[in-house]
């Protein structure tokens, strides 16, 4: 009978302990994630409140009532289908020849054991944009191409190229080499191997790699403020331009960021689960 009760009451610990981890946990997520939910949220309040509203003291956080003027005043007033245009294609063309390169390259770099070319990826990675801004506004420029669609869309590879073979060489070093060994054993070249063997296993690092370049593109502000012409803007920008000298009207730039950051929190809530799988798989080594 004694027995039964010491087990029960170890039993019961470890519940108290379990349940004080999980809420240890949870007040840890809450203290980390709500200044950024409440930014997001006063922003959300920001453009659906008319501009008395905004500037009221005391602050008024509900809208009462909602309004979409604001959403109605940015799109009448600027051109966002054709800056949403922009952003798609160049973030886009960026994210796929980001992958062209950079998975092969990373493979290169993994299976090479070439750390030295990986430490300069990392230099390329961590390197502010400003620095590569005025060599590539030059070379645009003498090229003829400067203000254009490819033009932006080659300063971008210079964000989206360093972190896909980043991503990748962590994968592609976690990969067991039998695998491939085998593959050459049954007739295939290294070419064949890569890319029968390599890349379907690699798959979930593709996929963090494309959406962690994919959003480091589209939120680029400094090369599409520099490099962009009055056609070729991209959404960043629009935010930007919300912005007036004579008044700051928060209501309109808070819709204009809002709208700005839809697609990638969209995109980051629908895959975020294979961005979770991805970067486990990335980081278990063996």
């Amino acid at each position: 009978m004694e027995s039964v009760t010491q087990a029960h009451k170890l039993e019961l610990s470890h519940r108290l302990r379990k349940l004080l981890s999980r809420l240890a946990l949870f007040f840890s997520v809450i203290v980390v994630v709500s200044p950024a939910l409440f930014v997001f949220l006063w922003m959300l309040s920001l453009s659906l409140k008319n501009e008395v509203d905004n500037i009221a003291y005391p602050p008024v956080f509900i809208p009462n009532p909602p309004t979409l003027d604001n959403y109605l005043k940015i799109f009448r007033e600027s051109n966002y289908v054709l800056y949403t245009y922009n952003s798609v294609i160049v973030s886009g063309a960026a994210t796929l020849i980001a992958l062209l390169v950079g998975v092969p390259a990373g493979y290169g770099i993994a299976k090479g054991k070439a750390h030295g070319l990986g430490m300069l990826i990392m230099i390329a990675r961590i390197t502010p944009g400003l620095a590569y801004l005025i060599p590539l506004f030059n070379l645009f420029r003498f090229f003829g191409i400067s203000g254009s669609l490819l033009a932006l869309t080659i300063s971008h590879l210079v964000l989206t190229i360093p972190m896909v073979v980043w991503v990748m060489i962590s994968f592609f070093e976690d990969m067991h080499p039998e695998l491939e060994e085998s593959a050459l054993v049954d007739g295939c070249n290294p070419w064949q191997s890569f890319y029968k063997i390599a890349v379907p296993l690699a798959r979930p690092g593709i996929a963090v790699a494309a959406i962690l370049a994919f959003i480091q593109s589209w939120n680029n502000f400094l090369f599409g403020v520099v490099l962009a012409g009055r056609e070729t803007r991209t959404l960043p920008i629009a935010v930007f331009n919300a912005m007036t000298f004579e008044q700051l009207s928060w209501g309109p730039v808070a819709a204009a960021a809002l709208v700005v950051t839809l697609p990638t929190l969209l995109l980051t809530i629908f895959v975020q689960r294979d961005i979770v799988t991805g970067l486990t798989a990335g980081g278990v080594k063996g």
